[in-house]
């Protein structure tokens, strides 16, 4: 399975190979679950506490208590690294309402399906981050709470897919004349040396890496908020950036067939990479939580 050694499955460490969910559970039937990434740099969990704050905010949302405090998480995230080796990689885990008659209704005294494993990071490549990628405009048919890192992503999918058939890498997602996100990753632009990126709604999952830039952005004197992206200001843009855990900053060079900006990675984008790239060496090293 793509070298994954183990994965965790209600309670216990199996070989991917032999690890069971029913057929009648919520998460299978209904999409009635939630998940989280969680990036690991050098064997180090990149901004736990954040991750796992999204999680039970995703959880509460969906009225599912979390089955495992923080150290308990710890421990099983500590045990997935060691066993796939340590290094860099990404931890997913999902937790699912548990296995019930088929009825959209809750079901009551349901033990939930929590499941996890870690495999090698996959980074953008040289030539992505050296000429930025292809991204398209598409409308944003997905709910109305997009906030909740939920497990049904048939909407996000499509879109995705959408992107990939026009030969780009991703979609990113206007509603209502504005722009929301993309299909898998969250959304900047830069206009006069000024960074924009959308508030955190309903219709926005709020990014770990997204408020991360935000965060380096500040610290380091450069002019940044968080307000409303219109369409003409996408199109307008000096850059445009993709931004989530696992493509981390990645420029868009193209959008709907026309070059961003001039078309090249802009000197924005090359400063906020060396500071994610600084900020995430200095983890590495224990510098910094």
């Amino acid at each position: 399975m793509n070298g994954i050694r183990l994965v965790y499955l209600n309670g216990q460490f199996l070989p991917p190979e032999t690890a069971r969910v029913s057929v009648f559970d919520r998460g299978f039937v209904f999409g009635d679950g939630v998940y989280e990434v969680i990036p690991v740099f050098g064997g180090r969990l990149f901004r736990l506490p954040q991750h796992l704050a999204r999680l039970d905010a995703s959880l509460r949302e969906i009225r599912l208590a979390n089955p495992l405090n923080p150290a308990q998480w710890g421990e099983v995230f500590a045990r997935l690294v060691r066993e796939q080796g340590g290094g860099d990689l990404s931890i997913y885990l999902q937790i699912t309402r548990g296995v019930a008659p088929r009825d959209h209704a809750f079901p009551p005294n349901v033990a939930p399906t929590v499941f996890a494993y870690a495999q090698p990071l996959k980074y953008p490549s040289a030539e992505q981050l050296a000429q930025g990628v292809a991204a398209v405009t598409c409308s944003d048919i997905r709910w109305l709470r997009c906030d909740i890192k939920a497990i049904a992503l048939l909407a996000n999918a499509l879109l995705r897919q959408e992107a990939i058939d026009q030969g780009a890498a991703e979609a990113i997602l206007l509603r209502d004349g504005c722009v929301t996100e993309g299909a898998a990753s969250n959304i900047f632009v830069v206009k006069h040396g000024r960074l924009v990126t959308p508030p955190k709604g309903p219709y926005i999952l709020p990014g770990v890496t997204r408020d991360l830039v935000l965060e380096l952005a500040r610290a380091h004197g450069v002019a940044c908020a968080e307000e409303t992206v219109h369409e003409e200001a996408l199109f307008g843009a000096d850059e445009v950036w993709l931004t989530s855990s696992t493509r981390e900053v990645l420029p868009v060079t193209r959008l709907n067939n026309k070059p961003v900006g001039s078309g090249r990675p802009g000197p924005m984008h090359a400063r906020m990479l060396a500071l994610y790239l600084a900020y995430k060496q200095s983890f590495r090293e224990g510098a910094v939580d």
